[in-house]
């Protein structure tokens, strides 16, 4: 009831799920990622038990194809489940069961996997994945959007559009960015304007949290309200010049 994208920076090891459906917070319990280990994205009839179960897996050291294996074998719904998984070696693995309603499929490759079920048809994932490659000068986070734009443009799910969500980890078991839109006419938008809205005070915060290396951050007001002053000047500028932020 869903699609979704699954990727991996290979310039630095971040993690990332997007997910867009018509169905209530599609963000609560499809997108799961693992700083270091992997990502994935269980839906469908979603088993919600893959998500833990998955990336204790990738923790372990299984691979993309292992994790698959090893959920499905083991949960006799797996005809109405889809999953996808990307490992710390960009490797890609998927399962679309035999049940899940169409129009449903994937497609995967080096460091990222697009996946969906009940969708208007193929070219919503062709879409999605082909303008996630095609926009790597973009940002990380907003390469998905981006690419669920374009999937949406494609014709989306096909019963509609309700909720959509983005999770990226960097180097923090903490996310770096974690944005939903649990119930809303255009989700994807929405996505859209909180991003937006992350990348004044709220990055400003997180650029100076603590860290597995620095155990304290930076905890000067100051500073960070210097910071924060700064980036919320930028995104005014930007937008009275009609920019996306940088």
């Amino acid at each position: 009831m869903t699609w979704s994208i699954v990727a991996r920076d290979p310039a630095n090891g971040a993690f990332g799920v997007a997910v867009a459906s018509r169905f209530f917070a599609v963000g609560a319990l499809c997108p799961h990622i693992r700083v270091g280990s992997g990502a994935l994205s269980t839906q469908a009839l979603i088993n919600p038990t893959y998500g833990p179960r998955g990336l204790a897996l990738l923790a372990s050291g299984a691979s993309a194809e292992e994790v698959v294996a090893q959920l499905i074998v083991s949960d006799e719904g797996r005809a109405t489940r889809q999953l996808h998984v990307v490992d710390a070696q960009g490797r890609a693995a998927v399962h679309t069961g035999a049940d899940c309603i169409g129009w449903c499929g994937h497609r995967s490759g080096e460091n990222l996997s697009v996946a969906g079920n009940m969708l208007a048809g193929p070219d919503v994932v062709a879409a999605t994945y082909d303008t996630f490659l095609q926009s790597a000068s973009l940002p990380f986070a907003e390469r998905f959007l981006a690419a669920m734009e374009a999937g949406e443009a494609a014709g989306g799910d096909k019963r509609g559009k309700q909720s959509a969500c983005l999770l990226i980890h960097t180097t923090e078991d903490y996310p770096a960015l974690s944005i939903r839109a649990d119930d809303h006419p255009d989700p994807l938008a929405e996505l859209r304007r909180l991003y937006r809205i992350s990348q004044g005070r709220y990055a400003a915060f997180m650029q100076f949290l603590a860290t597995r290396d620095n155990l304290s951050g930076v905890y000067d007001r100051a500073v960070i309200e210097a910071e924060a002053q700064r980036r919320e000047a930028a995104l005014r500028d930007e937008a009275s010049a009609g920019k996306e932020p940088a």
